[in-house]
């Protein structure tokens, strides 16, 4: 079982056949057959999990783990303490309302690696910063959490899945890292707790 942590470049796609016009995962990772565990746009950087085993990517994505993803989010514009607690709260997304979340603003981030290409700055338009931490992952998230409440994301970075955090692992963009698969402290995966599941007396 192979369990691998990648700081996933802005513009990389996420998967690992090849693409006409970006990179791919193949890009980065030499070795066979992994695949993600979960997903992370082209236009997002930061951590990503890979593996080959089927049991050990359906523990780290199903919502019954609940497994935190923390990431930082450039956003045009500064948000409000409003802004702060409808994030905390969930928002209506209309296909669906996103669960309560950890959310505050921060500090623009010292050690953060240079983007490239680096976003577009309006001089009118100030940008902040903003921590997000969510138990769910559904597509574009973050983004569309922002955008709903006025403050479009312009870079966002995925720091952190669960105990694993790209600055602790000292991992720049493109680079990976094998760790054991136990650091995640999963539980066990769905299937395998149907298995052990005790049988209804006939």
């Amino acid at each position: 079982m192979t369990l691998i942590i990648l700081n996933k470049p802005f513009g990389t796609i996420c998967q690992f056949s090849p693409h006409p016009s970006r990179p791919s995962l193949a890009d980065w990772v030499d070795v066979p057959n992994i695949y993600p565990a979960g997903r992370l746009d082209a236009d997002s950087e930061g951590l990503l999990l890979l593996t080959d085993d089927g049991r050990l990517q359906a523990a780290i994505s199903h919502p019954n783990h609940k497994m935190p993803k923390t990431y930082w989010a450039q956003v045009e514009g500064a948000p409000s303490h409003a802004a702060i607690r409808a994030l905390q709260a969930g928002i209506d997304l209309g296909d669906f309302v996103s669960q309560p979340c950890q959310a505050r603003a921060i500090e623009p981030p010292t050690t953060l690696w240079p983007r490239n290409p680096p976003i577009r700055y309006r001089a009118t338009i100030p940008t902040s910063w903003l921590e997000i931490t969510l138990t769910e992952g559904k597509n574009r998230q973050v983004r569309r959490m922002t955008a709903a409440l006025g403050l479009p994301t312009l870079r966002l970075i995925r720091v952190a899945i669960g105990p694993l955090n790209v600055f602790d692992m000292q991992l720049t963009p493109g680079s990976w890292r094998e760790v054991a698969p136990r650091t995640l402290q999963l539980s066990a995966a769905p299937a395998e707790r149907r298995r052990t599941r005790p049988m209804r007396a006939r």
